[in-house]
């Protein structure tokens, strides 16, 4: 169960580096770029990637230049969401994408979709609307909805290409580590065009806030591929205890630690989110 809980960790403070970027002066777009250095280094390491699928004639090389271009966009739209939506509003979004998975599991991978799972959708779908509400005596916030919704669909849309390089025999580890790696490079290129363009000047201090993003970033897929092996029998209280942890955990740090505000329909939508997560999950075990 620890390691459970220290990807549920390592996933907050993803987003808690986010929050901080723009009061601490860091350049988000350098510390993503560095962010992918260090997960790429610590996948090699750490994973060992089977590289032999890669050399196969067939690798989904076009299925893995896309993900290395979607991740690094997610990311950025995850740091903007973040900014302007909030921890707790942007992590529970990011949960709920879950839903858009199983959509795509049920129409596209042949999935059958039981009365637990559609009632877990349904209540999902729900919480979703609740969550892109603003509270009364807010302002309206029209890019901030905008940006969760880009951020339930941007993670939906990294899990079915997952499922879809899985299929191809592509194993995770070594498809993770070729995306990062190409991401990383992509970003740098970006980085050195901001540098010509707007004379944009690197830092050491926006590398290391990149490194430790990375670290964070690495430590949350690593810790719950661990928590799989350990509980090889409990796929889906690993997967609730994950995703219901990182809603409550993101909304505790962003009211207590940034005074987030949430509205009594926030707060149910919340609530509705972790029941439709265990719906998903106990589904999972029939």
């Amino acid at each position: 169960m620890h390691f459970l809980l220290l990807s549920v960790t390592c996933s907050v403070l993803v987003s808690v580096l986010l929050k901080l970027a723009p009061r601490r002066g860091w350049d988000v777009g350098q510390m993503i770029t560095w962010n992918y250095l260090a997960a790429a280094l610590l996948s090699a390491w750490l994973l060992k990637p089977p590289a032999a699928s890669l050399h196969q004639p067939d690798a989904p090389w076009v299925a893995l230049l896309v993900l290395a271009a979607v991740l690094p966009t997610l990311f950025l739209v995850l740091a903007a969401a973040v900014r302007h939506a909030g921890i707790v509003r942007t992590d529970v979004s990011q949960r709920l994408s879950l839903l858009l998975s199983l959509g795509a599991a049920f129409v596209f991978f042949g999935e059958r979709a039981g009365a637990l799972k559609l009632a877990g959708i349904g209540l999902g779908l729900l919480a979703v609307l609740g969550i892109l509400a603003r509270p009364a005596d807010s302002a309206p916030d029209r890019r901030g909805w905008l940006l969760l919704l880009a951020v339930w669909a941007g993670f939906a849309l990294v899990d079915v290409m997952l499922k879809q390089l899985a299929m191809s025999g592509t194993p995770a580890s070594a498809a993770l580590l070729v995306a990062f790696v190409l991401a990383f490079f992509g970003m740098s290129a970006i980085q050195l065009w901001r540098m010509l363009r707007d004379g944009m000047r690197p830092g050491l201090r926006h590398a290391a806030a990149g490194l430790g993003l990375g670290l964070l970033n690495f430590g949350n897929i690593v810790f719950y591929v661990r928590a799989h092996q350990a509980l090889p029998d409990s796929p889906a209280t690993v997967f609730a205890t994950m995703n219901i942890g990182v809603v409550v955990l993101g909304t505790l740090v962003g009211v207590l630690a940034f005074r987030e505000r949430t509205s009594g329909l926030n707060r149910a939508a919340i609530a509705l989110a972790i029941l439709a997560i265990a719906l998903i999950a106990l589904a999972s075990t029939r």
